[in-house]
């Protein structure tokens, strides 16, 4: 049976440190947890994307020699975008400022 605290085994090396650190340190659900490994994946993809930009390029060249941006570099920026709103939805405050917050319920949901 898997432990509660071991991570998935399709994560890179770092990504699953990273998720044994956050089950170590926090109290989360198993709903949090899903969160917690798409995260996790997310993070995987901007290394992916961010080491195909590092080997190509941030542009090539299409067939009429005009200028177009690595689709590699998309994908960094998206996969960025979702790790930090799944950080956020798990309120967590990598900074440690205090001054990121998950975000609050509707009124007619407190």
């Amino acid at each position: 049976m898997k432990q509660a605290n071991s991570s998935p085994k399709h994560l890179s090396a770092a990504s699953a440190a990273f998720y044994k650190s956050i089950i170590s340190d926090y109290d989360l659900d198993e709903h949090h947890r899903v969160l917690l490994v798409k995260a996790c994946e997310s993070l995987d993809r901007v290394e992916e994307a961010r080491a195909l930009v590092a080997k190509d390029g941030l542009t090539y060249r299409d067939r009429f020699g005009g200028l177009k941006p690595n689709p590699a570099c998309a994908i960094e920026r998206d996969n960025k975008i979702i790790v930090a709103r799944l950080f956020r939805e798990l309120g967590l405050d990598l900074a440690g400022d205090g001054k990121t917050a998950p975000p609050s319920l509707p009124a007619n949901r407190r």
